[in-house]
């Protein structure tokens, strides 16, 4: 049944069917950020929210760190199925399972040795050191939970249990939802009370991801006794995955940039600009799952070789994918202080947040095809491919944005600094599909 998925069924219901449950789990982890950020918010403190956010990098790296296992696991186990490898792609899934385990108690060591260090890169002062600190904390010692729960939500969806991958996020998100007021104000916990809940709903979004691979899954595994696999396939793995990694972290790199360019205008800029950011995730994320959801089926067909079914593939995910960004860029800057609003109805927040944020859409169109080539050169093995896309958005390109648009044009140089990356990465990502589907005829 999930070979007729992968092979035969029409590309817009294959890919609509692997790619829903991706975007829905993805609103659902929408709607719990936008809730965090409420609840956060709700405390009136905005040296809190100022704290929280110069913290969210951490957690952003730690999804990244997660990407290592999640994404690089699903690109080669998706290529394995293509080829009927399966008995390879079954321990390939439970290296990567342990391995992150592994990783995430090595994760959580070092952050807490290098705490007080750590704390001052990102930006936390005297008046947001207590909050950073109290939310750091407790994000880092949850880490293994966080990391480890990218890997089963991305291998689930290469044997098509993409409805199980989503049920994990859902139910952790929920959990989530649930728990934000009950330790920030029923408790008194504040900032760290925020962690505290994030940490729980991974805890149980893992459990029930152990289960779904255990009860569900017929060709993966979180046996130790099945964790022994070839060099060559971890460096495969680690081969997609530190580039797929590399993407969060700059990501992570990004917020941090940003924070200290807008550290001179003030504190509620860059609480604002926290705002913004979660705001921007309603495009960002629903981008996200559509162009990643269908990682498995770019990945298998280039596998097992159809060429024809796999062009099909691309073009309807770049249409789509376009089309999206289009539709929410002209949405969100229409009701942008509306939706900043529902945060912190502050009119200095508003006003600098809905600035924030239509700038931060200005290039969503663009994201949009940086998107779908990342994911296309994931899913093919294309490390050079995916490493370069990864520098370039978030990172490389947008430093030099930022540098040259914040000399000539100060605050509103930091703002469009995103947009013009966004820009220059996807005339970049389209060269380098083009040269891959080149080599491939």
């Amino acid at each position: 049944m999930e070979n007729e998925l992968f092979e035969k069924t029409s590309v817009p219901k294959a890919y609509m069917k692997l790619a829903l449950p991706v975007v829905l789990s993805m609103m659902v982890s929408l709607v719990y950020n936008m809730v965090d950020t409420y609840f956060i918010a709700l405390t009136g403190v905005q040296e809190l929210v100022a704290g929280v956010s110069l913290v969210v990098p951490i957690f952003t790296m730690m999804i990244a760190f997660g990407d290592i296992f999640g994404l690089g696991g699903s690109s080669v186990i998706s290529r394995l199925f293509g080829e009927k490898r399966e008995a390879d792609a079954k321990r390939a899934s439970a290296f990567c399972v342990w391995a992150s385990v592994l990783f995430g108690v090595f994760v959580t060591v070092i952050l807490l040795l290098f705490r007080s260090q750590i704390l001052g890169i990102l930006g936390a002062d005297e008046t947001t050191w207590q909050y950073a600190g109290d939310y750091y904390t407790w994000i880092v010692l949850g880490a293994v939970f966080i990391i480890f729960g990218l890997v089963p939500s991305n291998i689930l969806r290469t044997e098509g249990l993409a409805t199980q991958a989503m049920t994990g996020s859902i139910l952790g998100s929920i959990v989530n939802i649930i728990l934000d007021p009950v330790f920030i104000f029923g408790l008194k916990q504040g900032a760290a009370g925020a962690a505290i809940a994030t940490v729980l709903g991974n805890v149980i979004a893992d459990i029930y991801y152990v289960y779904a691979i255990r009860k569900k899954a017929k060709r993966l595994s979180v046996a130790l006794t099945d964790v022994k696999i070839p060099g060559v396939m971890i460096r495969d793995i680690f081969t997609i995955g530190i580039p797929a990694s590399i993407t969060n972290l700059m990501q992570s790199f990004m917020v941090m940039m940003t924070n200290h360019f807008l550290l001179s205008y003030g504190t509620d800029k860059i609480a604002a600009m926290g705002i913004a950011l979660k705001a921007n995730m309603i495009t960002t994320l629903i981008l996200v799952g559509f162009a990643f959801g269908g990682q498995p089926l770019i990945g298998y067909n280039y596998g097992s070789g159809n060429q024809k079914r796999l062009k099909e593939i691309l073009k309807f995910s770049y249409l789509f994918e376009m089309g999206l960004g289009l539709v929410f860029t002209v949405i969100m800057s229409a009701f942008a202080p509306m939706i900043i609003s529902i945060f912190m109805n502050d009119p200095e927040i508003v006003n600098n947040g809905a600035m924030m944020l239509r700038f931060q859409q200005l290039g969503m169109t663009f994201m949009a095809v940086t998107l779908v080539s990342t994911c296309v050169c994931q899913s093919v093995g294309n490390a050079l491919g995916a490493f370069t896309l990864s520098l370039s958005r978030q990172g490389v390109l947008y430093v030099i944005a930022l540098l040259i648009l914040s000399r000539i044009f100060g605050y509103t140089g930091v703002l469009v600094s995103q947009a013009c990356a966004d820009v220059v990465t996807a005339v970049i990502a389209v060269g380098i599909v083009r040269k891959i589907l080149k080599v491939r005829r």
